[in-house]
């Protein structure tokens, strides 16, 4: 496969992987573009991001810019004379005059089987959704919110344990590996992308905090697949003795309950059982205001479960 002069436009770690593939298949990485750094941490220093580390490690040119948008950048991109822009999680709208850019114009890699799960958050609402398989595809990118014809699929067993930090890191590798596998067929423009069909799109809205208050009315399968889906953020809670409780590991338990709904029935040494719509849910790891995690065997032994109903 011949080399590639490359555009690469990625930000959070998820975007790495495919960074690293391009670098250590001897492409000619241009310019590497990430947001701008941001606060974070308990002093809210600025950091950068993942692909920002990796590109100044890799020693590969770097820009920051707020926007994409304005007669500079397109000037400063279309200037390196790029045959192929590579896209991956970047966070930033791709204008149609960036697109059109590089000879072979802007590729992404997607993290679900479009077109369902098109949108900001497809690894954690399939896991909500209780889908049993996901992937990466392989997108030629067009105006659209990932709407564009796809070059490649590669399809990905969801389990069981999976939560939406180890199905990222999963799906993070096959990304890359999609990646380069779908380059010649890019480069050859044969046979061609496949445009997506029309039917089973769905669309995979950004996370919001609010949306991981348990509501214990729902099923005890639901419920794990929530907190699954929210490990490692924005974390799955409950209201316990009017604080919040982080609930990191939970899994449907064999049994019923006439109990109401966020009642505690168990806490030893074995854990936290709770009663929930449709079936009981074993907590098995949590996490107190201020504390670190803990299993949920330790926590019943350090704090009173008689007569808790979580959530009120």
């Amino acid at each position: 496969m011949s080399s590639l002069k490359v555009i690469f436009a990625g930000t959070p770690e998820f975007s790495v992987s495919a960074l690293d593939a391009l670098s250590a298949a001897g492409h000619e990485i241009s310019l590497v573009l990430t947001q701008p750094d941001r606060p974070a941490g308990r002093g809210r220093k600025p950091t950068p991001s993942p692909v920002k580390q990796r590109a100044l490690e890799l020693g590969l040119e770097l820009a920051q810019p707020a926007s994409l948008r304005g007669p500079q950048i397109a000037q400063t991109l279309a200037a390196l004379e790029p045959d192929v822009m590579v896209v991956v999680a970047y966070g930033l709208i791709i204008p149609r005059q960036i697109l059109a850019i590089p000879r072979l114009g802007c590729i992404n890699i997607h993290a679900s089987l479009l077109p369902r799960w098109r949108g900001a958050a497809p690894i954690q609402r399939a896991i909500l959704a209780g889908d049993r398989e996901t992937g990466v595809c392989i997108m030629q990118m067009d105006a659209g919110l990932d709407t564009g014809p796809v070059w490649s699929a590669q399809s990905l067993v969801i389990d069981d344990d999976d939560t939406g930090g180890s199905l990222h890191d999963k799906l993070a590798v096959l990304g890359g590996q999609a990646l380069m596998g779908a380059l010649p067929a890019i480069i050859a423009g044969e046979p061609g992308p496949t445009p997506q069909s029309g039917e089973g799109v769905c669309y995979a809205s950004k996370l919001d905090k609010s949306e991981a208050m348990i509501d214990w009315n729902d099923s005890a399968e639901a419920i794990s697949r929530r907190v699954r889906a929210f490990n490692p953020w924005p974390v799955a809670e409950t209201m316990y003795n009017d604080k919040r409780l982080r609930i990191w590991m939970a899994r449907p338990e064999p049994g019923v309950s006439g109990a109401v709904p966020g009642s505690v029935v168990a806490g030893d040494k074995h854990g936290v059982v709770v009663a929930t719509g449709e079936g009981l849910l074993r907590l098995e790891q949590l996490q107190m205001p201020g504390k670190r995690p803990v299993a949920a065997g330790e926590f019943a032994n350090a704090y009173p479960l008689a007569d808790v109903r979580l959530g009120s």
